[in-house]
C-alpha cells in the first residue's frame, strides 16, 4: 500500500489518506480482507503524526471501509462490497456524462464516440 501525501495541497493530509485508500479499494488494489499498514507504521513512513493517520483511519472505519481487530490489525472490510461497487459505478457514470456532454458540444456522434472509446480502451 503506497500512499503519497502533498503538504502543498489544500486538502488536509488525513483526507488525502482517506481518498487514496478508498481509491485503492475501488480499483481493486486493496481487496476485502487485506490488512493495511498500522497507524504508527504509516505515520513513520509518511513522516507525519500518528494522530493524523488515526483521524483518517477513524473516518474510514466510520464509513465502513476498514475495520480494526484488536491485537490483530486493521483490514479492508468485506461488509460493504456492494457499496464499493455502487460508488465505483457512480464515479464512472459521472465521468461518462461529462464525456457525453463534451462530445455533444463538439458535434461528435455516438458511433464516433463509441469507436474512439474502443480504440482508447484497447490501448
Amino acid at each position: 500500500m503506497e500512499i503519497l501525501i502533498s503538504h502543498k495541497s489544500s486538502q488536509p493530509i488525513y483526507e488525502q489518506i482517506c481518498t487514496q485508500i478508498k481509491d485503492m479499494v475501488l480499483t481493486g488494489e486493496l481487496s476485502p480482507g487485506d490488512m493495511i499498514t498500522s497507524v504508527r507504521a504509516l505515520a513513520k513512513e509518511l513522516g507525519i503524526g500518528a494522530l493524523t493517520v488515526q483521524k483518517a483511519y477513524d473516518r474510514l472505519q466510520r464509513e465502513g471501509v476498514i475495520e480494526t481487530v484488536v491485537g490483530k490489525g486493521t483490514y479492508i472490510t468485506a461488509k460493504n462490497t456492494a457499496a464499493f461497487e455502487d460508488q465505483k459505478n457512480k464515479l464512472i457514470e459521472s465521468k461518462a456524462e461529462e464525456l457525453i456532454d463534451l462530445a455533444q458540444k463538439y458535434g461528435v456522434g455516438l458511433e464516433e464516440l463509441v469507436n474512439l472509446l474502443k480504440l482508447l480502451y484497447e490501448e
